[in-house]
């Protein structure tokens, strides 16, 4: 998947972009990890029940600019992508929800 401007989950209605106000010292400040090629990567569990090793990951990756982003919820492998939306289950669907806004109340991101 190659970055771009605007990015959403597998099934979600919402997108999102990188707000104008996203630098790096922003989004280390937020939990996001410098990755080896310079670009910033989150890794935030989904669970239904908290501590099951079963739950799913939203995965969020910047650009080393801090210009374009892309987004996703996987398996807990990280290998496949997951649509959270599919099966109805709110739980998971309200985590990552309440996981958007605050980057939006930070001033991370903004919905398109």
């Amino acid at each position: 998947m190659a970055f771009q401007e605007t990015a959403t989950i597998l099934g979600a209605s919402t997108t999102y972009k990188l707000a104008d106000t996203a630098k790096k010292y922003t989004l280390r400040d937020n939990g996001f990890a410098e990755t080896s090629s310079g670009n910033f990567q989150l890794i935030r569990p989904l669970e239904a029940t908290p501590h099951s090793k079963e739950g799913f990951k939203l995965k969020i990756t910047v650009d080393k600019n801090v210009q374009k982003l892309k987004m996703s919820v996987t398996t807990a492998n990280g290998l496949k992508a997951v649509d959270i939306f599919k099966n109805k289950n709110e739980a998971l669907q309200e985590q990552f929800y309440f996981l958007m806004d605050s980057f939006i109340d930070r001033g991370l991101l903004q919905k398109v």
